[in-house]
C-alpha cells in the first residue's frame, strides 16, 4: 500500500494545447455549431430552485439529532453543493445572461455562491478564465497541483488523503502559485457570504451553519461527483490532456463530463454540450472518455504510475493576459 510511484516530474510539453485548433476545425465543417453560443436561460430558474432547496434543508435539519445533521450534509447538501460550484462555473462563462451582460452574471454568481458557506464566485472566475486561455501554464493554471502537492502525495494511501483534502488544496493553491491582487467585487462577495453566514447562525443555529459548510467541504473531497477533478485533465493516457465523461452523473453537474467539448467551446452553454458531441462526433467519438467517476477515484489511488504529478505542463512565451 505504501508503494510509491514513479513519476517524479510533471510531463512537459511544448506544444500548444489542442483545444484551439480543434475549434477552429470543426467551426469550419460545421458552422451550425455557433447557433449554440447563447445563453441558457434555464440555468437561472434552476440555481434559484437549488438555492431554495438548501434554504429548506437548512431549517429541516436545525433540530435533528447531529448524526442526522451529518447524514444529510454528505447524502443530500454535498450534492447541491458540489452541483452548485459546477453552476458557478457555469456563471462564470456568462452562460445565465450572456456576454452582453456580463455583472449580471457576476452578480448572479455571488448569489448562487451563498448556500455554499464561503465565498468562491468571483475568485473562481478569475482563475477559471485563466485555465482556459493558459492549460497547463506554468505559474498561470492553478488547477495543476503544486511541486509539493506531487512530491508528498506520491503512494496509494496519500494519494487517498489528498482526494479527501481536494477543497484544501483548491482553496491554496491560488495563492501558491498565482497570488491575485484582491478586487472590490470579491471583497463584496466575502461581505455578502460572511453576512449571509451570520444571518444563517442567527436565525437556525448551529446545526444548520455546520450543515451548510459541511456540505460544501464533503461534496468536493471524498465524494462521486469529485472524480470529475481528476477526470478532466490527470494524464492516464500519454498524450491525452483533457478527457469527457460520458455517465449519468451529467445529469447532477450541468455536463461538466463534456470537458473535451467544454474546452473547445467554452462559450457554449453545458446545457448543449451534448449537441456538440453529436454533431462532431467524428472527432470526439475515438478521444479517450470515461463512464464512471468513481472508477476514475479508484484508478487514481490503486494505480501507481498515476498521481497528481500526471499533468501536462507548458513553460509559457509572450504576453500572459490575466483577469
Amino acid at each position: 500500500m505504501g508503494n510509491t510511484v514513479a513519476r517524479e516530474d510533471f510531463e512537459w510539453v511544448y506544444t500548444d494545447q489542442p483545444h484551439a485548433d480543434r475549434r477552429k476545425e470543426i467551426l469550419a465543417k460545421h458552422p451550425e455549431i455557433k447557433a449554440l453560443m447563447k445563453p441558457d436561460y434555464n440555468l437561472i430558474w434552476v440555481v434559484v430552485l437549488m438555492v431554495l432547496a438548501q434554504l429548506t434543508a437548512f431549517y429541516l435539519v436545525k433540530d435533528l439529532d447531529w448524526k442526522w445533521v451529518i447524514f444529510w450534509a454528505y447524502v443530500f447538501g454535498s450534492c447541491v453543493s458540489h452541483s452548485m460550484t459546477l453552476a458557478i462555473h457555469e456563471i462564470s462563462h456568462n452562460s445565465a445572461f450572456g456576454n452582453s451582460k456580463a455583472m449580471w452574471n457576476r452578480w448572479f454568481g455571488i448569489f448562487a455562491n451563498l448556500p455554499l458557506g464561503v465565498p468562491y464566485s468571483i475568485s473562481f472566475k478569475r482563475y477559471h478564465m485563466d485555465h482556459h486561455r493558459y492549460l497547463g501554464g506554468d505559474g498561470i493554471d492553478v488547477d495543476i497541483p503544486t511541486n509539493f502537492e506531487g512530491w508528498f502525495f506520491c503512494t496509494r494511501f496519500r494519494k487517498f488523503i489528498w482526494i479527501v483534502l481536494q477543497p484544501f488544496f483548491y482553496a491554496i493553491r491560488p495563492l501558491c502559485i498565482n497570488p491575485k491582487p484582491i478586487t472590490r467585487l470579491e471583497v463584496i462577495n466575502l461581505l455578502a457570504q460572511l453576512s449571509f453566514d451570520v444571518v444563517i447562525y442567527y436565525l437556525l443555529g448551529v446545526k444548520s451553519t455546520f450543515y451548510m459548510l459541511a456540505g460544501s467541504v464533503l461534496g468536493l473531497g471524498l465524494h462521486p461527483i469529485s472524480g470529475h477533478f481528476i477526470a478532466e485533465h490527470y494524464m492516464f493516457l500519454k498524450g491525452h490532456e483533457t478527457y469527457s465523461y460520458y455517465g449519468p452523473l451529467n445529469l447532477l453537474t450541468f455536463n461538466v463530463g463534456y470537458h473535451n467539448e467544454h474546452h473547445d467551446f467554452p462559450n457554449i452553454p453545458g446545457k448543449s454540450l451534448p449537441l456538440v458531441k453529436k454533431i462532431a462526433a467524428e472527432y470526439y467519438d475515438n478521444l479517450p472518455q470515461y463512464n464512471s467517476w468513481i472508477k476514475v477515484l479508484y484508478d487514481f489511488v490503486m494505480d501507481d504510475t498515476i498521481s497528481p504529478y500526471s499533468r501536462m505542463k507548458r513553460q509559457l512565451k509572450g504576453e500572459v493576459k490575466q483577469d
